[in-house]
């Protein structure tokens, strides 16, 4: 099963600094890139590999010094502890929505293809995109497409996804992209529809919560000197990532002691995010977006 080329591949390993009998984490299993990247490294050492989607797992490489756990990665502390594996030299979080992910149209990722409009990435949760779309107020709708899709005409996508389903109940993709057509903007219909499943896909998987139990998590298993490295997609996360590695919270204000010394729990490696190069955009275009920021437990 294809699942992911492994973006910034090269970069995220030589950032982990890796020793070989160290301990580290690969949060965002997927297809196992990461991960076999990480074992080549290794001699003695262990990784501790997170995925919720079922699929993922399927992926598994056969190695004694690979524990898999089938879950969210907001379970990282909890895991890391249960397998008295605390703390960890290294935590490696890819949290691109994978190859996979969208290439299945009944997973409802893609806008590309006809597909119930699912979008969840653990499949045992209920809530499902299609019940947002029933089941949310018109406000809460406009501030979701606001928010997590940063649509500017985020209160007409509201209206019309209300009006709509009084009489059609909004069930795949293609009913969702036909009753919003008329709301793109010509020539920009890609960007436009790509925001709209983002908006939803953030509310369905609550990422950006979960991104932020990760990154305070991660602080909290890490050893002195244990680098954290993080790939975002879009400026939802890397806001988010960025301001947490920058002052250890989350709206990137630096909290000072009585003295005046930065009370910050991580020093930022790389003043700006790194991103792919020309040649490994033109072989996977998904990388176009990727951002990778490199921090180090103080």
């Amino acid at each position: 099963m294809v699942f992911h080329r492994s973006v910034l591949l090269k970069e995220s390993i030589e950032a982990l600094l890796l020793q070989p009998g160290g301990t580290y984490v690969d949060a965002t299993y997927g297809g196992g890139g990461h991960s076999k990247e990480i074992l080549e490294k290794l001699t003695d050492g262990k990784l501790f590999a997170f995925d919720q989607d079922e699929d993922a797992m399927k992926n598994k490489v056969e190695d004694s010094r690979l524990i898999m756990i089938h879950q969210n990665f907001i379970y990282l502390k909890n895991f890391l502890k249960l397998y008295k594996a605390v703390p960890v030299n290294g935590i490696l979080a890819d949290l691109g929505i994978s190859s996979h992910q969208i290439d299945v149209p009944e997973r409802g990722f893609s806008t590309r293809f006809e597909g119930l409009l699912d979008m969840r990435m653990d499949t045992k949760r209920k809530l499902m995109a299609k019940d947002v779309l029933k089941d949310y107020g018109e406000e809460q709708l406009c501030w979701l497409f606001r928010e997590y899709g940063e649509i500017r005409n985020a209160k007409k996508v509201a209206k019309t996804i209300v009006e709509k389903r009084k009489s059609t109940p909004l069930q795949t993709t293609t009913e969702l992209k036909e009753i919003l057509q008329p709301l793109s903007e010509r020539g920009k219909e890609n960007k436009f529809f790509a925001q709209v499943f983002q908006a939803l896909r953030i509310e369905v998987n609550q990422e950006l919560e979960a991104l932020r139990e990760f990154l305070e998590q991660s602080t909290d298993v890490l050893k002195k000197g244990g680098r954290l490295v993080v790939i975002s997609y879009h400026s939802l996360e890397d806001k988010l990532v960025k301001n947490y590695f920058r002052a250890g919270n989350f709206e990137g204000e630096i909290k000072k002691d009585f003295y005046g010394n930065p009370l910050v729990p991580l020093r930022v490696v790389t003043r700006k995010a790194i991103a792919p190069g020309a040649d490994e955009i033109l072989e996977n275009s998904r990388a176009r977006s990727a951002r990778m920021r490199i921090a180090e437990k103080c």
